[in-house]
């Protein structure tokens, strides 16, 4: 049913994370493959997607080298009607797997799996209170766009992919671009939610990244907000 994009870069143990996350969904036949999509790890990335049974997708040789052009290679050869792209690190709650199945079901029998996206709810893996205020950030940038966080994934049917125009060869932001273009009104939401990592060493890196996020979907030119340190 689903084939997952993982892009990585140096991403070991984050991708530990997420890819323990997907095995009751592989056990339960709800994931067919997963892609890796990496571009140049230098540690024991590719060590663990090979353990994993995962496919690496890497960049072309003399081709494009942005981080979307590498996410679109990878869906291309995606075995699944269905797409999920996942950021390293994030860690999906248990059961995700069995709402995210009924809900693809319940599209194809009303004939909108290639009209509807569906995300996952956003939230931190972490207890500390700083989480929960910027949960609260993210839920506003929601209010004020009507589109979610990269980090909340996405599951896509290809034909809608297609049609949005898929990943645009961008040095970052690539997956808030897609989000963009595919608009909140083919979004659904599932209750499971994606798990993001906080980094206790760099916390205010992701009230930056929730930031650049937020101007990317209230429209700036994407050029211009992958420029923002």
């Amino acid at each position: 049913m689903l084939s997952v994009v993982i892009p990585t870069r140096n991403d070991e143990r984050a991708l530990v994370r997420t890819l323990a996350s997907l095995v009751p969904a592989a056990a339960d036949g709800v994931v067919r493959d997963v892609i890796v999509a990496d571009s140049g790890s230098t540690d024991a990335t590719l060590e663990v997607a090979d353990l994993a049974g995962c496919r690496v997708a890497g960049p072309v040789p003399g081709g494009p080298q942005a981080r979307g052009a590498l996410l679109d290679g990878a869906v291309r050869t995606a075995k699944g009607p269905w797409v999920m792209v996942l950021e390293p690190g994030v860690v999906l709650e248990e059961g995700w797997h069995r709402e995210a199945a009924a809900m693809i079901e319940t599209l194809e029998r009303r004939g909108e799996a290639e009209r509807r996206a569906l995300t996952f709810s956003f939230g931190l893996d972490s207890f500390d209170a700083s989480a929960r205020l910027s949960e609260r950030f993210a839920g506003l940038t929601r209010l004020l766009t009507g589109l979610p966080r990269p980090e909340q994934g996405l599951l896509v049917h290809r034909s809608l992919y297609d049609r949005a125009g898929g990943f645009r060869n961008l040095p970052a932001m690539a997956g808030a671009d897609l989000l963009r273009r595919i608009g909140s009104r083919r979004l659904l939401r599932l209750r499971s939610r994606a798990l993001a990592p906080v980094d206790p060493d760099a916390r205010g890196a992701w009230g930056k990244a929730a930031l650049r996020g937020g101007l990317l979907m209230l429209r700036l030119p994407t050029s211009v907000v992958a420029r923002l340190g």
